[in-house]
């Protein structure tokens, strides 16, 4: 069908919401614009007219959806979305079914491209994208419009197709060549809704800890194979790029002078990443800037990070995992204690804040969240994050103990602070020893130490902020089988 053929529509992106109370208290702190939408928007020409909803804003996400559906009335729905988010996608497909009986249903996201069989609904769901979402609705766009019929084509899979099982089991399509890639809309939602607390870099004086932030990829995938990680499985085992004067273009075109670069690891390239900075410098472009960098590659590459410091990298998030070797090696990190215990060493001396990420394991006893709280004192000072190990849904990890999972749908609960797996101690005793760890946490952050103090409404917010987030860790046993507590 030549372009000018191509029927014009409406076209409704949805991000649906989240229902875990920890999920929804970390928002006070970090809450990111749907990136994955506004790069599927890209690649839908201007000739339709396309919107993105954001339901992670809303209290009451089913009666906003069904408000926009009539008011809009799309000819295609789109539904992003992670597998905890898995149940919400396909309640809102029927939700939209049942309003629009005529509208085409289309689902991407991690989840599709992990696990699409749970997504095999003719009749509520009618197309399952895995992998790359703004290549593929340019191949999809112009077919669904035209009334075609559809046939699987990569990671397009046709739900009443008889094939689709078949093409499920397989692994995700390879991903595109980073120049068929589109630009994010970013002009498709409210801009002013995203932050993340922002601490800045040691001894800098901040207007406010909760900026309005862009989020901004410029790389796909990773080389390592990290156990509780599903990139690699994601990405084919691939490391995409973007070139530097790419990701530089981007990042002048951004409006906000605040970047969470959202790459799986974005300094595996040194060149590439010491390109970027230097394109910065050059150009005058001065902007605030947080990323993650494996412990190894600070460790490698000091001067890569000194240079990243001058380019106006504030913060860096840091998979240490843990200091203990055998929870390394678990984890097939291809680090030891002394690798981590450097890289913060490297960091404070550069003058990059430091954001661990730390993780404890469901079979950790009381001594083994006591070694997690010594870590905590031999970081400081620190921004810390804590997960819990789960196997990611999909992988081979997750079939290997599909058989132990403790909930009746674990994939709602797969959002790196719920267990899947049964912990040792009582699950009780498991989440009091985990949300005592982030009080810890809150006590070394740099905040508490810093010459300049943040505002104080921002220390109220924060304080706020943080009670949710204690009380939704401390309660989250509650929302497991009692049997279990």
């Amino acid at each position: 069908m030549a372009k000018k053929d191509i029927p014009k529509g409406k076209i409704l992106l949805v991000r649906p919401p989240l229902t875990l109370r920890v999920a929804r208290a970390f928002h006070s702190f970090l809450h990111l614009e749907p990136l994955d939408l506004e790069l599927v928007a890209g690649g839908i020409s201007r000739d339709h007219e396309t919107r993105i909803i954001d339901l992670t804003l809303s209290r009451t996400a089913d009666t906003e959806l069904q408000a926009v559906l009539r008011d809009f009335r799309p000819a295609v729905v789109g539904f992003g979305g992670y597998s905890n988010q898995a149940v919400h996608v396909k309640r809102l497909a029927a939700l939209a079914k049942a309003e629009l009986p005529g509208v085409m249903t289309v689902v991407g996201g991690v989840h599709a491209t992990t696990m699409p069989l749970d997504f095999q609904l003719p009749g509520i769901i009618d197309v399952v994208v895995r992998g790359d979402g703004g290549t593929a609705m340019r191949r999809l766009l112009p077919r669904l419009l035209a009334g075609e019929p559809l046939l699987p084509d990569g990671g397009i899979l046709p739900t009443s197709s008889t094939d689709f099982a078949t093409l499920a089991s397989e692994p995700p399509p390879p991903l595109p060549d980073y120049s068929e890639v589109p630009w994010p809309r970013r002009d498709l939602v409210r801009r002013g809704d995203y932050f993340c607390v922002w601490s800045g870099a040691p001894g800098d004086a901040v207007k406010t800890i909760f900026p309005q932030v862009a989020t901004l990829r410029t790389s796909t995938g990773c080389p390592h194979r990290c156990a509780f990680c599903v990139v690699h499985y994601l990405a084919n085992g691939k490391y995409l790029q973007r070139t530097p004067e790419d990701v530089v273009a981007e990042i002048a075109a951004v409006p906000e002078n605040h970047i969470y670069f959202v790459d799986d690891e974005m300094f595996i390239n040194v060149e590439r990443t010491t390109a970027i900075a230097k394109l910065l410098l050059e150009r005058g472009i001065r902007k605030h800037y947080v990323s993650w960098a494996r412990s190894d590659t600070i460790c490698k590459h000091p001067d890569l990070f000194r240079l990243w410091r001058r380019a106006g990298l504030d913060s860096l998030y840091v998979g240490l995992e843990s200091m203990e070797s055998e929870n390394l090696q678990g984890y097939n990190k291809g680090v030891d204690p002394e690798i981590n215990r450097k890289a913060v060493a490297v960091l404070a001396e550069i003058g990059i804040t430091l954001h661990a990420a730390l993780m404890v394991n469901p079979d950790f006893e009381a001594e083994d969240f006591i070694a997690v709280r010594r870590m905590i004192n031999e970081i400081a000072p620190a921004e810390v994050t804590i997960t819990v190990f789960g196997p990611p849904p999909g992988t081979a990890l997750w079939r290997q103990h599909e058989k132990e999972f403790i909930c009746p749908d674990p994939c709602a609960f797969y959002d790196s602070m719920h267990t899947i797996l049964p912990t040792r101690v009582p699950l009780k005793r498991f989440y009091r020893y985990f949300s005592l760890l982030y009080l810890f946490g809150f006590r070394i952050h740099p905040n508490r130490r810093r010459r300049h103090r943040p505002p104080l409404r921002d220390l109220l917010r924060t304080f706020a902020a943080g009670t949710r987030v204690g009380y939704a860790l401390r309660t989250i046993y509650k929302e497991y089988d009692r049997k279990l507590w």
